[in-house]
């Protein structure tokens, strides 16, 4: 795969401002299927219909983020692997109250 660092970034960022922005359809547009996610509460695969489940009655929501640190590599011709750190602000759904994390967090693009 061409190093196309920036773009693939561009994309990232892209889509956590769609959680931010609560635009269920341009996250899904980013997804393939199945999609992967770890976190806190484990690993979880998941298709188009449960990620808009998760983002529009999920527990929290995302307020703001910062990525920082963004690395990408290439293992093949068709994939790429980004890594990164996130500080983001959560808020429980309909709540004032907020949650601060600070994470590490990958993301792979490929066929």
């Amino acid at each position: 795969m061409q190093d196309n660092s920036r773009e693939l970034f561009a994309l990232e960022k892209k889509f956590w401002q769609s959680m931010v922005d609560t635009e269920t359809d341009t996250a899904i547009e980013l997804l393939c299927e199945p999609a992967f996610m770890v976190s806190s509460h484990g690993s979880m695969k998941f298709d188009h219909a449960g990620y808009r489940k998760m983002a529009e009655q999920g527990a929290m929501t995302i307020e703001s983020f910062e990525l920082s640190d963004m690395e990408a590599t290439f293992p093949s011709d068709s994939t790429a692997v980004l890594s990164y750190k996130v500080h983001q602000i959560l808020s429980p759904r309909g709540k004032s109250d907020r949650v601060e994390q600070h994470m590490a967090d990958t993301s792979t693009v490929g066929p």
